[in-house]
Formats: C-alpha cells, structure tokens, sequence
C-alpha cells in the first residue's frame, strides 16, 4: 500500500513539513478544491503522495506571485493534459 501514489499515508503536519509550508497552505488548497485529503477515523486529514505533489506545484507557482486560484487552474489544466497524453500514448498501436 505504501508504493500506492493515492495512499493517504502522510498526516498534516507532515506534509507541511515534507513540503516546507504550513497547514494553513495545505487547507487552503483543499478549500480551493485542488486536494481532498482523506479523513482518519479521528478525522484529521491523510495526504497521499499524488496529492503532496499537487501541492508542491501550487507552493511552487504561489512562491513565483501567481494567485492561489489560478495557480489551482494551472495544476488542473496541467494534470488533465498528462492524463490526456497518458491515454493518448497507450491507444497508438505498437
């Protein structure tokens, strides 16, 4: 399970730290909808490492002045024309 990219192995507080950010930072992505970190059974947020990724590319773009929400957009955009090429690339005949 731990070589599962959508684990949610990391608790919140490591994640921020992992990410050099703080949990405000990762919250905040959340409400702008970019992660949704699961719940433990207590109900404190998991993160996974897909979306620690995510989160590094938005701590990336914030830290270079793009504004949060856009930044989000770009992440999005970004993920879906990987997944786009991802398809793209499987479907081509050998």
């Amino acid at each position: 399970m731990f070589d599962d990219d959508d684990y949610p192995a990391y608790t919140m507080g490591r994640a921020a730290e992992m990410l050099g950010t703080t949990p405000g930072f990762l919250r905040s992505l959340d409400e702008a909808k970019l992660i949704t970190p699961q719940r433990s059974s207590g109900g404190h947020r998991r993160y996974s490492r897909y979306q620690l990724r995510l989160a590094a590319r938005a701590r990336e773009l914030v830290d270079q002045g793009t504004a949060l929400d856009a930044a989000c957009r770009i992440i999005i955009l970004e993920d879906q024309l990987a997944e786009a090429l991802r398809l793209n690339q499987s479907q081509k005949p050998d």
